[in-house]
Protein backbone atom coordinates (compact mmCIF):
# COMPACT_ATOMS: atom_id res chain seq x y z
CA UNK A 1 0.00 0.00 0.00
CA UNK A 2 1.22 3.74 -1.32
CA UNK A 3 2.14 5.92 2.17
CA UNK A 4 -0.45 8.97 1.95
CA UNK A 5 0.54 12.63 2.95
CA UNK A 6 -2.17 13.74 5.65
CA UNK A 7 -3.35 16.83 5.12
CA UNK A 8 -4.62 19.30 7.85
CA UNK A 9 -5.46 23.19 8.02
CA UNK A 10 -2.43 23.91 9.39
CA UNK A 11 0.12 22.28 6.78
CA UNK A 12 -2.52 23.04 3.68
CA UNK A 13 -3.00 26.38 1.15
CA UNK A 14 -5.45 26.76 -1.49
CA UNK A 15 -3.20 25.29 -3.46
CA UNK A 16 -1.24 22.90 -1.58
CA UNK A 17 1.09 21.80 0.91
CA UNK A 18 3.21 24.44 2.62
CA UNK A 19 6.98 23.11 1.95
CA UNK A 20 10.32 24.45 3.82
CA UNK A 21 13.52 25.12 1.76
CA UNK A 22 16.69 23.69 1.74
CA UNK A 23 18.91 24.88 5.00
CA UNK A 24 21.00 27.77 4.11
CA UNK A 25 19.25 28.36 0.87
CA UNK A 26 19.26 32.50 0.05
CA UNK A 27 17.69 34.46 -2.80
CA UNK A 28 18.45 37.35 -4.66
CA UNK A 29 16.19 39.98 -5.48
CA UNK A 30 17.50 42.22 -8.57
CA UNK A 31 15.15 44.82 -8.91
CA UNK A 32 15.32 49.11 -9.11
CA UNK A 33 11.81 50.30 -7.55
CA UNK A 34 9.49 49.75 -4.07
CA UNK A 35 8.89 46.06 -5.14
CA UNK A 36 12.51 45.01 -3.95
CA UNK A 37 11.24 45.68 -0.04
CA UNK A 38 7.64 44.06 -0.64
CA UNK A 39 9.55 40.89 -1.81
CA UNK A 40 11.47 40.88 0.91
CA UNK A 41 8.68 41.20 2.97
CA UNK A 42 6.93 38.24 1.72
CA UNK A 43 10.19 35.99 2.10
CA UNK A 44 10.61 37.04 5.42
CA UNK A 45 6.98 35.98 6.60
CA UNK A 46 7.57 32.75 4.67
CA UNK A 47 11.37 31.82 6.30
CA UNK A 48 12.84 32.64 3.24
CA UNK A 49 16.52 34.60 3.44
CA UNK A 50 16.46 37.30 1.03
CA UNK A 51 19.06 40.07 -0.32
CA UNK A 52 18.48 42.57 -2.82
CA UNK A 53 20.39 44.75 -5.41
CA UNK A 54 19.58 47.99 -6.97
CA UNK A 55 21.58 47.03 -10.31
CA UNK A 56 21.98 44.78 -12.60
CA UNK A 57 25.54 45.40 -12.29
CA UNK A 58 25.53 44.72 -8.49
CA UNK A 59 22.91 41.72 -8.73
CA UNK A 60 25.64 40.15 -11.33
CA UNK A 61 28.58 40.60 -8.76
CA UNK A 62 26.25 38.82 -6.04
CA UNK A 63 25.43 35.93 -7.85
CA UNK A 64 28.87 35.28 -9.01
CA UNK A 65 29.63 34.88 -4.80
CA UNK A 66 27.50 31.52 -4.97
CA UNK A 67 25.83 32.38 -2.13
CA UNK A 68 22.46 32.35 -4.07
CA UNK A 69 20.67 29.59 -5.21
CA UNK A 70 17.66 31.63 -6.85
CA UNK A 71 17.63 34.99 -8.51
CA UNK A 72 14.14 36.95 -8.71
CA UNK A 73 14.80 39.88 -11.45
CA UNK A 74 13.39 42.61 -13.13
CA UNK A 75 13.95 41.76 -17.61
CA UNK A 76 15.87 44.56 -17.84
CA UNK A 77 17.56 47.32 -15.92
CA UNK A 78 19.32 50.47 -16.99
CA UNK A 79 22.58 48.62 -16.90
CA UNK A 80 21.52 45.26 -18.85
CA UNK A 81 19.05 42.48 -19.04
CA UNK A 82 18.32 39.34 -17.16
CA UNK A 83 20.13 37.21 -19.59
CA UNK A 84 23.87 37.99 -18.06
CA UNK A 85 22.56 36.40 -15.20
CA UNK A 86 22.58 33.05 -17.41
CA UNK A 87 25.80 33.56 -18.87
CA UNK A 88 26.88 33.99 -15.17
CA UNK A 89 25.55 30.90 -14.12
CA UNK A 90 26.74 29.21 -17.15
CA UNK A 91 30.43 30.55 -17.05
CA UNK A 92 30.99 30.17 -12.97
CA UNK A 93 29.30 26.06 -13.70
CA UNK A 94 26.58 28.06 -10.86
CA UNK A 95 23.48 26.22 -10.75
CA UNK A 96 20.58 29.09 -9.37
CA UNK A 97 17.44 29.45 -11.02
CA UNK A 98 16.00 32.75 -12.12
CA UNK A 99 12.59 34.23 -11.77
CA UNK A 100 11.69 37.01 -13.82
CA UNK A 101 9.25 40.03 -12.71
CA UNK A 102 7.55 41.30 -15.08
CA UNK A 103 5.16 43.99 -15.69
CA UNK A 104 3.52 44.14 -18.89
CA UNK A 105 4.88 40.92 -20.54
CA UNK A 106 3.19 39.10 -23.61
CA UNK A 107 2.96 35.85 -24.29
CA UNK A 108 5.95 35.53 -26.97
CA UNK A 109 8.53 37.12 -24.65
CA UNK A 110 7.30 34.96 -21.45
CA UNK A 111 7.57 31.66 -23.63
CA UNK A 112 10.59 32.91 -25.24
CA UNK A 113 12.22 33.80 -21.20
CA UNK A 114 11.11 30.16 -20.21
CA UNK A 115 12.64 28.83 -23.36
CA UNK A 116 15.90 30.36 -22.89
CA UNK A 117 16.15 29.35 -19.36
CA UNK A 118 13.90 31.33 -17.00
CA UNK A 119 12.27 29.44 -13.85
CA UNK A 120 8.85 31.28 -14.01
CA UNK A 121 7.94 34.73 -14.62
CA UNK A 122 5.60 36.48 -12.30
CA UNK A 123 3.39 39.48 -13.25
CA UNK A 124 4.46 42.02 -10.74
CA UNK A 125 1.38 43.74 -10.98
CA UNK A 126 -0.74 40.70 -9.55
CA UNK A 127 1.50 37.94 -9.08
CA UNK A 128 3.13 38.99 -6.19
CA UNK A 129 1.67 37.04 -3.42
CA UNK A 130 2.80 34.02 -5.16
CA UNK A 131 6.43 34.92 -4.98
CA UNK A 132 7.02 33.03 -2.20
CA UNK A 133 5.52 29.99 -3.14
CA UNK A 134 7.21 29.97 -6.54
CA UNK A 135 10.78 31.38 -5.08
CA UNK A 136 10.64 27.76 -2.99
CA UNK A 137 10.12 25.79 -5.76
CA UNK A 138 13.46 27.35 -7.78
CA UNK A 139 15.32 27.06 -4.13
CA UNK A 140 14.30 23.04 -4.35
CA UNK A 141 14.93 22.81 -8.19
CA UNK A 142 18.44 24.72 -7.60
CA UNK A 143 19.26 22.74 -4.66
CA UNK A 144 18.54 19.23 -7.01
CA UNK A 145 20.53 20.39 -9.83
CA UNK A 146 23.58 20.89 -7.61
CA UNK A 147 23.32 24.55 -6.69
CA UNK A 148 22.80 23.40 -2.95
CA UNK A 149 25.85 21.26 -2.45
CA UNK A 150 27.41 23.88 -0.59
CA UNK A 151 24.55 23.93 1.65
CA UNK A 152 24.61 21.35 5.42
CA UNK A 153 21.42 19.75 3.74
CA UNK A 154 18.29 19.71 3.65
CA UNK A 155 14.87 20.54 5.92
CA UNK A 156 11.81 19.22 3.75
CA UNK A 157 10.10 19.95 7.33
CA UNK A 158 6.44 21.15 6.91
CA UNK A 159 5.88 24.42 7.73
CA UNK A 160 2.82 25.49 10.30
Amino acid sequence: MMPTLEMTEANKTPTGPVVGVPNGSQILIICDDSSAEQLKNIFRQAGVVAETANSMTAGCEYARSGRFQAIMSKPSLGDGSWRRLLDIAKHYDLGFEVILLARNFDLTEWVEALDVGAFDVLDTLGELPRAAEVAKGALWAAYLKGAGRRLEGASPRMAA
